[in-house]
């Protein structure tokens, strides 16, 4: 079970109604689930360290918001699949860093500057930007997230290794969740996909991750593309997103 270690800050006496206004699947969720989520953000929100950009400051929304989105991907994880998010730290927008890669020889290198959503560290932080959690959170049929997004590498990277395969215990065999997802990743090196967007392309990690991505915002497009993919991720991640979607949106 989740549970809080008060330390610091706690959710804000008006979270959930920030809950209803700004994360859209907090509507869609039942009172267990809600009640989960509530304990994950709760535990991330005071035990974690919260870090702004310089000139920038964090509000009581966007802990909620982006607590909450970290909630909903865990509904079914244990209460483990954070451990290794030690900070958050949020920018007002797209990040622009220079980066050193892999050149087209090998044994060289080409540098430049990228512009990033966000950031998963290895054993280090988790690095958001503000206005796109913010729109992802209440518009989740545009099928991205970078919560989600990020998380998802965090959850990745629990085994040691950044290689688009999560812990699976419980979940499908090795060997079946490497066929699978082999199978669509190196469809989608050459080919465009009508749902899984293209920079899944770049590599097996980056592949988890948006799938990931469009298994929470997007289920119906995934599970209508991909049926395989879907039943995969959905055993992964021990939580049917489509059934939810099923649901009427609470007002509460």
């Amino acid at each position: 079970m989740w549970f809080s270690r008060r330390r610091g800050v706690d959710l804000p006496d008006d979270w959930p109604d920030l809950a209803r206004r700004y994360v859209r699947a907090w509507r869609r969720l039942d009172d267990d689930e809600r009640a989960v989520v509530a304990d994950v953000a709760r535990d991330l929100v005071t035990t974690r360290r919260w870090e702004a950009s310089r000139g920038f400051e964090i509000t009581d929304r966007m802990r909620v918001v982006v607590a909450l989105q970290a909630g909903v991907l865990a509904l079914g994880l244990d209460e483990g699949c954070y451990r290794d998010v030690g900070s958050i730290i949020l920018h007002p927008t797209t990040v622009r860093v220079d980066r050193t890669t892999a050149g087209p020889v090998p044994g060289t290198e080409s540098c430049g500057s990228v512009d990033l959503l966000g950031e998963a560290v290895f054993d280090g932080p988790v690095v958001i930007a503000w206005d796109s959690a913010s729109t992802s959170a209440r518009h989740p049929e545009r099928g991205t997230d970078v919560v989600f997004h990020e998380l998802a590498h965090k959850i990745d990277m629990l085994d040691g290794t950044i290689d688009g395969t999560p812990p699976l215990d419980p979940g499908p065999s090795i060997d079946r969740w490497v066929e699978v997802n082999t199978r669509v990743f190196e469809h989608l090196v050459d080919h465009d996909d009508p749902v899984i967007d293209g920079y899944g392309a770049t590599d097996a990690g980056e592949f988890f991750a948006v799938v990931t991505e469009h298994f929470m915002t997007v289920p119906d497009e995934l599970v209508a593309a991909h049926p395989e993919l879907y039943d995969l991720y959905r055993d992964v991640y021990g939580q049917d997103p489509l059934a939810r979607l099923e649901r009427p949106l609470r007002r509460d």
